[in-house]
This record gives structure tokens, sequence and C-alpha cells, in this order.
């Protein structure tokens, strides 16, 4: 009987634990993702967006950052960044569901996470608004003359047409702040294209025009993702500086519970990149490698869904928060305008 040889992997410094990390962030996002859905069509959610195809993109980059040091300015779509950097499932269903437990009080806009102690900053909905208070963390970072900190800022590509990403790359870049730009370009900016959003489509490129470094990656490759990013991240807590980086996936689902995108793509063009979809390719690898036995990948399917299931129930548990919370950290003071 011929025995099995494993196929070589490069794990670019990460050990088997840490592969197996990365792909349990991976079903869990998709999991997570499948259930805002479910909870959305079954009335029990008003809203919900979903991270399928950005797996692989967010769970490497997640391994790259620094807890407890590192702070995370994420936009909407990153649930397995924020999940890698310490948020729990738990914690995504109370945003989902708005109950008073959640860190924002229950307002219900998912995926707008913040937790200090996960060292995740608190955003906007607005494109493009949370990349000057990233900048502006990182400009602290510096100011106090801090060491072996950076921020890791994510958009997607439609994001990078508004001004306040230019104005904060070309701050930073001046100032040579402890910053790394994160593009998730998954071709769409919910409904435009990215050959009608920007005549250059090659987001890294444009890092030139600062004087920075920029790069672009397979965000689809986990591993790839976490090496590169990593190499960024080390070079701004050194003192090196910014630089920009784009990671290629593609966004699976519609732009969110509320969006058709089968009115501006086409069903062909959804399978074909699910051919290259990131959780069954990672999963052949690390099998095929030997760092995860398909009786492995079994267990951990389970219990990721029994984490999501016991998450929902108890999220869904919780009570609202109360109408007197209404104005709570919204307004300083007297929050009538009269007053």
């Amino acid at each position: 009987m011929a025995v099995k040889t494993s196929a070589a992997l490069d794990k670019r410094g990460l050990n088997d634990e840490q592969l197996r990390q990365i792909f349990r962030n991976m079903l869990l996002q998709r999991q997570l993702d499948n259930r805002g859905f479910q909870l959305n069509r079954q009335g029990k959610v008003p809203f919900a967006l979903g991270s399928e195809g950005h797996e692989a993109l967010q769970a490497g980059a997640a391994m790259a950052f620094e807890r407890g040091k590192d702070i995370l300015a994420p936009y909407y779509r990153d649930l397995g960044l924020c999940l890698g950097v310490g948020l729990t499932p738990y914690e995504i269903m109370l945003s989902l569901f708005a109950r008073a437990a959640d860190h924002n009080g229950g307002r219900q806009f998912p995926n707008h996470y913040s937790s200090k102690a996960a060292g995740i900053l608190s955003f906007s909905s607005i494109l493009a608004a949370h990349i000057p208070h990233a900048v502006g963390a990182a400009y602290a970072i510096k100011y106090r003359q801090e060491t072996g900190r950076a921020v890791l800022c994510t958009c997607g590509e439609g994001t990078t047409s508004e001004g306040e990403w230019h104005e904060s790359l070309n701050f930073a870049a001046v100032h040579k702040l402890p910053i790394v730009f994160l593009v998730e370009n998954n071709l769409w900016a919910i409904s435009t294209p990215v050959e009608k959003q920007m005549a250059q489509p090659e987001v890294w490129r444009r890092a030139a025009g600062y004087g920075i470094p920029g790069k672009r990656f397979e965000g689809f490759d986990p591993i790839e993702t976490y090496a590169t990013v990593k190499e960024a991240l080390d070079r701004a807590r050194s003192g090196g500086g910014p630089t920009l980086l784009e990671g290629m996936c593609y966004r699976f689902l519609a732009h969110s519970t509320d969006d058709n995108d089968m009115t501006y793509r086409t069903k062909d063009e959804v399978a074909e990149h699910r051919k290259s979809d990131p959780v069954p390719r990672f999963e052949a690898r690390l099998v095929e490698a030997g760092v995860l036995s398909d009786a492995d990948v079994a267990a951990m399917r389970k219990d990721v869904l029994h984490e999501t299931n016991d998450a929902t129930d108890r999220a869904e548990a919780m009570p609202f928060a109360p109408a007197e919370e209404l104005y709570t950290h919204v307004y300083e003071g007297a929050w009538q305008p009269w007053q």
C-alpha cells in the first residue's frame, strides 16, 4: 500500500496552529454571513451585510495584526478582520439584533463594530469618513513616540474615489505615519464596476503619487495576504512610514440584504469567480499539506456551526436598549438644539 505524502506548502513563517486559526476564521466568517442573511429573510433583523469572498484576505490580514498594540480602522465589510483581532460571534450577533449589550448600544447598523479592548476604532457609515480618524490615530502614535505599534486601515476600492481617502494618504505620507492602507478590491463599488469607477484600475499604483510603497496581492490566498500585510505593518511599526496595499478578491453576495445584484451583474459572472472560492481552495491546500485531515475539517465545521447557533440564541434573548438611551453617546450634555 502506497504511503500518501504531504504536499509542500510555503507557510511564509506561519506555524500549523496559525494556519488552522486562519482557516477557522474563514469558516466562521462564512457561517456568520449566512446567518445574517437568514435572520434578515426571517424578519428578525432589518439589515445585514456580507463579506463572502473576502474571507482569505481578512483572515490573513488579521493574523498580521498585533493584539494589544495595533489599532484596526475597519470598514463595514470587515467581519473576518474584526473576528481575527478579538471580537466574538456573540458580539457580532448583539450588533445584528440591536441589543442593549452591543458595544454601540444597540443602534443596529451591522458591521459597524467598535471595541476598545480589541483595538477596533469606531467609524461612520459614510465612505472614507473613518480614514482621517485612522490617520489621526497613527499621528498620535508618532506624536507620543511610541514604537512597535501601527494602524491598519481598510476600505473598498470604491472608497478610493473619495476626497478623504486622498487627503489622508497625502497627510500620512508627508508625516511618515505608522499606518497601512489596505484596499479590499472586490471589483464592485455597490453596483459600479471598477472600469466605471476609476481610469487607473490598479489602486496600488497611486502610491507613487504620494511617495510611498504600493503593492497588489492575491487576496484569495490567506498566506500571501498575511506575508504582505505583515511586511507593511512591520515597516510601519519600525518608523518606515505608510504603505498602500491592494488585495484582489470578489464579492460573491449582494452588496447587502437590501440589494439585488442581478440588476447589474450576471449569475454567470458570479459563478465564474466562485471557481476560485478561497474557502474550499484553502481547505484543500491544508488537507493536501497534512495540516488538517478531512476529519479535522468536519469537526471544525461542526464546532463553528455550534458556536454560531449559541451566539445567535444568546443574543436574540437579550433585551433591547430602553427608549431613554436614544441620545446617549450622540450629543454632549443636553441634546435639544434649543438648549
